[in-house]
C-alpha cells in the first residue's frame, strides 16, 4: 500500500492543532486509505487503540448511525481516558453530522479528522459553527510519480511508454491492482463515473433528469480546453432539441463541481488585474475519467495534456487561472503567495508556426515572472527568448 507522504505529512503536522482536519476529494481517490494510514501512524506514536475512534460511514457497520444524535452518543459512550482521536470517513452520510462534531470539540478532549466526497461538506453549518477552525486537505488521484511506483508494468517500457498508460487511464489508485488488464480498467473507470454521478450528484440533489446530466458531462468532456459558459452550452443544446435554460445548466455544473468530478477554471484579466465572470474552462479530476466519457480513442490530444497539467498544478498547491491579456490567451497562470508561473501547453512545438504562437502568447505579458512551454517534444535545457521549454514527462517527475 503506497504511503501518500504529501497528504500524510499534512495530517501529521496538524496533529493536536485545535482545528478540525477535513480531507476532501472525489470518490475512490484514496481518502479512506489515507485515514487508515494516519490511524497506523497514531498507533506507532503509542496512542492507545482505545483512544482512536474510526468510523467509515460507507460500511454497513455504521448503518445504525442515522443522525448527529446517534453519532454523538456513540462516540461519547466509547471514548477512552485522556485525549481521543476521532476519524470520521464519508461523514456526509450522517444527517446534520456537523452538530455532533461541534459538540464533541466542546465537551471532550479530542482531535477530529473527517473525510467527504462532496463540497457541501464545507458549505454546511460546520463553517458557520467553526469559523476559522477548519483545516482543509485536498486529495487527488495518483500523480504520475505515484503511478510509476505502484503500477504493474509488464514489459521494459521507457518512461514515455509508461506515461502513455497514465495519460490514457489516469491515476485512480485502484487501477494499480488490475494487473494491466485494460478491459477491467475501463469497466472500473465507468463504475466510478456512475457511482459519483448517482451518489454525489443525482441522489444528493434529487435530480429528475439524469439523461440530461449524462449529456452535459459528455459535452464538457468534448470541449476540454475551450472557453465556454452555461449560456453557450444552452445555445448548443438548444440546437439539438433541448429546452433546458442556462440557469439550470449552471446549477447542474455546480453540482458536478461539488462532487469534485470537474473543475471550473476562471479567466484572469492580466491587464486589469481582475477575474472575469464570463466564460471559463472545465477540466476533469482525472484523465482516465475524462477519457472513458469522451472516448479512449482520442486520449492523446492537446486537451488531454492540458487536463493533466491543470490537475498536477492543483496537486502542487497552486491556485490556477486562465490568463487573458488583450486578445491573447495563456493556458494557465499558477500562483502561490510568493510565486507566479505562466504556462503554455502544446503537444508539440516542432512546427515553427506553433512555436511562434506559443512563444508570443507568453512574451506578450511584460513582467519578470517565470514563463514555461510544456510539450511532449524530447527537449533538454531548452530556452526560447527566456522561456523555458520543458518536456511534460520531465515536468511530472521533478
Amino acid at each position: 500500500m503506497l504511503k501518500r507522504e504529501q497528504y500524510l505529512n499534512q495530517l501529521i503536522n496538524s496533529k493536536d492543532l485545535n482545528l478540525i482536519k477535513v480531507i476532501t476529494g472525489v470518490r475512490r481517490s484514496g481518502k479512506s486509505t489515507l485515514m487508515l494510514q494516519y490511524k497506523d501512524y497514531l498507533l506507532s506514536q503509542k496512542v492507545s487503540e482505545k483512544n482512536i475512534i474510526y468510523m467509515n460511514f460507507e460500511s454497513a457497520d455504521w448503518y445504525d448511525i442515522k443522525n448527529y444524535k446517534d453519532l454523538y452518543n456513540y462516540i461519547i459512550s466509547n471514548i477512552g481516558k485522556g485525549k481521543n482521536y476521532i476519524l470520521l470517513d464519508e461523514v456526509q452520510n450522517v444527517e446534520k453530522w456537523e452538530k455532533a462534531v461541534n459538540s464533541l470539540i466542546v465537551d471532550i478532549d479530542c482531535d477530529i479528522y473527517i473525510t467527504g466526497s462532496n463540497a457541501y461538506l464545507l458549505s454546511s453549518e460546520l463553517t458557520t459553527l467553526l469559523a476559522g477552525r477548519v483545516l482543509t486537505i485536498k486529495i487527488y488521484p495518483f500523480s504520475f510519480k505515484e503511478f510509476l511506483q505502484e503500477y504493474p508494468f509488464k514489459n521494459e517500457e521507457d518512461k514515455y511508454e509508461k506515461f502513455d498508460k497514465y495519460l490514457k487511464f489516469g491515476g485512480m489508485p485502484m487501477l494499480v491492482n488490475m494487473n494491466d488488464n485494460e478491459n477491467l480498467m475501463v469497466n472500473y473507470l465507468n463504475d466510478i463515473k456512475e457511482v459519483v454521478l448517482k451518489k454525489d450528484v443525482i441522489n444528493r440533489n434529487n435530480i429528475k433528469d439524469p439523461v440530461f446530466l449524462d449529456n452535459l458531462i459528455k459535452y464538457i468532456a468534448s470541449c476540454i480546453g475551450n472557453l465556454t459558459s452555461p449560456t453557450a452550452i444552452a445555445d448548443f443544446m438548444r440546437k439539438n432539441g433541448s429546452t433546458v435554460s442556462h440557469e439550470t445548466i449552471d446549477l447542474y455544473l455546480k453540482m458536478i463541481e461539488n462532487a469534485y468530478f470537474i473543475y471550473r477554471v476562471p479567466r484572469y484579466e492580466l491587464k486589469g488585474k481582475q477575474l472575469l465572470k464570463t466564460q471559463g474552462k472545465y477540466y476533469f479530476v482525472d484523465n482516465g475519467l475524462k477519457n472513458v466519457i469522451d472516448g479512449l480513442s482520442s486520449y492523446d490530444t492537446g486537451s488531454s495534456y492540458e487536463n493533466l497539467v491543470y490537475i498536477e498544478l492543483l496537486r502542487r498547491g497552486y491556485e490556477v487561472y486562465i490568463g487573458k491579456y488583450n486578445d491573447i490567451e495563456i493556458d494557465f497562470i499558477a500562483i502561490k503567495p510568493n510565486e507566479k508561473i505562466y504556462y503554455q501547453v502544446s503537444r508539440s512545438i516542432l512546427d515553427e508556426k506553433v512555436e511562434e504562437r506559443e512563444k508570443n502568447s507568453l512574451l506578450a505579458v511584460k513582467d519578470n515572472y517565470k514563463k514555461v512551454i510544456l510539450t511532449m517534444d524530447k527537449v533538454k535545457n531548452k530556452q526560447i527568448e527566456g522561456i523555458e521549454v520543458i518536456n511534460i514527462v520531465d515536468f511530472l517527475l521533478p
